[in-house]
């Protein structure tokens, strides 16, 4: 017997679940696995207002600094070797 596949419902309801509590989780193949998370994040307190202010805050801080480190441009002749074996052709 194949196992069945999740509802869209199950999965809808994982999705706004994991929201409220700030969780990931597993994408479930089946039915089964859908209702074992849906039980396991329900049984999770969900995350305060504040939390999730702060983990949206901690984010945009993480994207702003990866974006201003990214302004340094690499010259072709500041790299020696291809792949694995690449390294700095000069020390600063």
């Amino acid at each position: 017997m194949t196992p069945k596949p999740p509802s869209s419902k199950q999965l809808t309801y994982l999705k706004a679940l994991a929201n409220r509590t700030g969780q990931t989780f597993t994408y479930p193949k089946t039915s089964l696995q859908a209702s074992g998370e849906i039980q396991r994040l329900k049984s999770i307190r969900p995350s305060s207002a504040s939390e999730l202010a702060m983990e949206r805050f901690d984010l945009a801080a993480e994207n702003a600094a990866r974006d201003a480190n990214c302004d340094a441009t690499i010259r072709s002749d500041e790299i020696a070797g291809w792949g694995s074996n690449a390294h700095w052709s000069q020390r600063s």
